[in-house]
């Protein structure tokens, strides 16, 4: 009894291809400067990952982690913030003055002197304690945007594995289907040069035999294209790995819709806005803080040319916030508070939305795969092989027995797409609650048991 053998040749050995462990490392602290590490010390033997063949989910995540250029871009963000929590740290330099009075005058009567000053500006009401908060809260910021990012990236770098791992077992479905083609075509001829078959099925078989072709080549182009993309997430134009390795068939167990939204509160981008509305509210602080006048106080020393005598002088001077009272400023951060406070409840409304969409994708995913699995695939292979069996013996025409084996090659590359969107669904779920999905042995056991005969 002829099975699918070509599914079970990449499935069920390998890893599963969703991210779950990785998202986990970020939820619980893999920040920035772990890459930054990771690069200086093992880069070059990252590097060279891609170069040893075959590779899995875990290699190409930590290939991208270390090379991709846009998580570069924002760990070069979050290392400029430092620079400026760094800065709004520093107090205000002092001022060295010379002041030198009627210098060209030959009027003895004048008192000649020239005065050394040193004048210093002492911030109050708080300022420079309210720009560090600032400064902080800008760093938090770009850490949860930095966090984002990167959990975005592996978000993408999975979906793209997925890609490749889709359009590896499609080549090979297809490559199955032309090798059957190929035999039904040797049987059709046979059948019409011994007289039992008209000569136009001849011709039939050999057009579905060029269309099998062509399906086959349109195949192997998608897969170097998606090979492609993966290779680029990681920097490398062309890639020069072997194959990639994973298990499509992986099933993880679906939490309640109200379990799962209420995680979106760990998502980076939600921890991003709040970071934004605390970063806004301090600079409302500041510029609350910068209605009080600062104080400029200086001392210094009087050189008296014409009696060479010395004196001491101090100084103090403070703004009078007559017309200017900062009013403008404060307004600007205000309304700035108000906007990220909107932009807050947009992230949040955005997520929803986005979860929502995807939950019952994900969802309708997990049904089509049970019933291709239980239902489709079973009766597509018994209503082929029965056709290809009653053919060959003269009980079937040849439109019925072609009729099936099309159904049945094409179910069986709707079962590979319908598993590689279920995984991508699995990595975007994972990705806007920013965490893993429960794992559930038994209904993965359950589908990779029951019916098993039928994927061997």
């Amino acid at each position: 009894m002829m099975k699918y053998q070509v599914i079970k040749k990449q499935l069920g050995v390998f890893p599963p291809v969703h991210v779950m462990l990785f998202l986990a490392c970020i939820v619980t602290g893999m920040a920035h400067a772990e890459v930054g590490a990771v690069q200086g010390g093992e880069g070059q033997q990252a590097s060279n990952i891609s170069e040893k063949g075959d590779l899995v989910l875990g290699q190409v995540l930590q290939l991208v982690l270390q090379n991709n250029p846009e998580l570069a871009a924002f760990s070069r963000e979050v290392a400029a913030q430092e620079g400026l929590k760094l800065q709004a740290g520093l107090f205000i330099n002092p001022d060295f003055s010379i002041e030198a009075e009627d210098i060209n005058s030959s009027n003895k009567a004048i008192q000649k002197f020239t005065t050394f000053r040193i004048s210093q500006l002492i911030e109050l009401g708080g300022k420079r304690s309210a720009r560090i908060n600032v400064a902080t809260l800008g760093q938090e910021q770009a850490d949860q945007a930095y966090a984002a990012k990167r959990l975005e990236i592996i978000a993408r770098t999975a979906s793209a594995f997925v890609d490749v791992l889709e359009n590896q077992l499609q080549v090979s479905v297809l490559e199955d289907t032309l090798h059957l083609v190929r035999t039904a075509m040797e049987s059709v001829i046979k059948r019409v040069d011994a007289g039992k078959a008209p000569p136009m099925e001849a011709i039939r078989s050999k057009v579905a035999l060029s269309t099998a072709s062509i399906e086959l080549e349109q195949a192997r182009r998608n897969l170097a294209a998606a090979r492609t993309r993966l290779a680029l997430l990681w920097g490398e134009a062309e890639p020069r790995f072997g194959q990639v390795l994973g298990e499509l068939e992986s099933f993880v167990e679906i939490p309640g819709f109200d379990l799962l939204i209420n995680r979106l509160e760990a998502n980076p981008l939600v921890l991003q806005s709040l970071k934004n509305i605390a970063q806004r509210e301090a600079m409302v602080e500041l510029e609350k803080a910068k209605k009080i006048p600062d104080i400029t106080v200086g001392a210094g020393v009087r050189r008296y040319l014409g009696t060479d005598d010395t004196t001491a002088v101090v100084g103090m001077s403070i703004p009078i916030p007559i017309f200017n009272r900062n009013q403008g400023n404060e307004l600007e951060a205000r309304q700035r508070l108000n906007k990220a406070m909107d932009e807050r409840m947009s992230v949040e409304l955005q997520l929803r939305t986005e979860f929502t969409r995807n939950y019952e994708n994900l969802l309708a995913a997990r049904n089509e795969i049970r019933v291709l699995h239980d239902e489709v695939l079973p009766g597509a292979q018994n209503a082929f092989e029965i056709t290809n069996r009653g053919y060959q013996l003269g009980k079937f025409s040849f439109l019925e027995m072609l009729d099936a084996q099309r159904a049945f090659f094409q179910n069986r590359i709707l079962y590979v797409r319908a598993l590689a969107n279920y995984q991508r669904l699995v990595n975007t779920i994972e990705q806007l609650i920013a965490g893993p999905l429960a794992d559930s042995a038994g209904d993965s056991a359950r589908l990779n048991n029951q019916g098993k005969e039928h994927i061997q």
